[in-house]
């Protein structure tokens, strides 16, 4: 049996280096193809892209980190790609982390049902917080147990985070690729639940490891003992733009909707309170929800 093709699709803006270079050199090693989407860096990533022969689609300005996914996907449906692998600039696959997607989707295609695509179990190397594996919950998706994997070694998920995902082109067909007029944030978990309303089922692959770095920085909070993922000032807009759209989408059931706005609260709470530079960050957010009450998407504008 021919061996899938699997086309890596990595989204970069403003590299750092090494970093970047590690990655392409493990996903060189373990897919047919690498597809470089950067988004309008100062420093085009040409020299690392030149080492492990991967091919560089430089876009002029920063289109978005779902417009640039979706650049990449149609240059891998182009390369007769069977699978897409999406990554993010700043995760490091396990060296079999492709070969055991591709074994954990043969186990969970052969109950029938269609998989839209399975993901690495994701740690974060700056903490021992746990991993970023997300579960059905009643108030919306949370974090995986070990009671939580199946005999198989599969998780059902929520969602994927987008880093390490695994989807099989037939999927993308089924049901569409990334939404880019939310630009970032919200991306990965707007696409599952659209998978999942098609009938698609995700899964993570415990065998599967990614280290991935999320957000800027990780911080305590006092009465928490998980750390916090901590975003850039100009991601706070986007994150409340979109979770209002996300909440204004059809795409949540009505507990899922509540628990969403409980969340919203806090993350609205904790970067007003907790994280400089505080006004900032809290004009950045009553922007954000301003446009997402009136249904604006794309760039910030202004």
């Amino acid at each position: 049996m021919t061996a899938p093709r699997v086309v890596a699709v990595v989204v970069t803006y403003e590299p750092e280096a090494r970093t970047l270079a590690a990655l392409l050199e493990r996903l060189e090693e373990q897919c047919t193809a690498v597809v470089v989407v950067d988004n309008g860096s100062a420093i085009q990533p040409a020299d690392a892209c030149e080492r492990v022969g991967a091919e560089l689609i430089a876009l002029p300005t920063n289109e978005g980190i779902a417009a640039a996914q979706n650049r990449g996907i149609a240059r891998a449906i182009e390369l007769a790609a069977d699978h897409v692998l999406l990554s993010d600039q700043d995760s490091l696959p396990a060296d079999d982390m492709v070969g055991r997607l591709l074994d954990g989707y043969a186990r969970a295609a052969a109950a029938g049902r269609p998989v839209a695509g399975v993901g690495p179990v994701s740690s974060d190397s700056r903490t021992t917080s746990g991993e970023m594996v997300y579960v059905a919950r009643r108030w919306g998706p949370r974090r995986a147990g070990p009671e939580d994997v199946r005999p198989d070694g599969l998780v059902e998920v929520a969602f994927l985070i987008a880093s390490g995902c695994l989807i099989p082109a037939a999927a993308l067909e089924r049901v569409g690729t990334m939404n880019a007029d939310w630009f970032i944030d919200h991306i990965d978990l707007e696409w599952g639940l659209r998978a999942g309303r098609a009938g698609d089922r995700l899964f993570a692959v415990a065998a599967a490891r990614l280290s991935h770095q999320l957000g800027e920085r990780v911080t305590k909070i006092p009465g928490r003992s998980q750390p916090v993922h901590v975003q850039s000032a100009p991601r706070t807009y986007y994150m409340a733009r979109n979770t209002v759209l996300l909440l204004r989408s059809g795409l949540l059931r009505p507990a899922w909707r509540l628990g969403y706005l409980v969340w919203l609260a806090k993350y609205l709470a904790f970067n007003a309170v907790f994280v400089a530079p505080r006004w900032e960050r809290i004009r950045l957010m009553a922007h954000g929800l301003g446009d997402g009450l009136r249904g604006v998407t794309g760039p910030r504008r202004g």
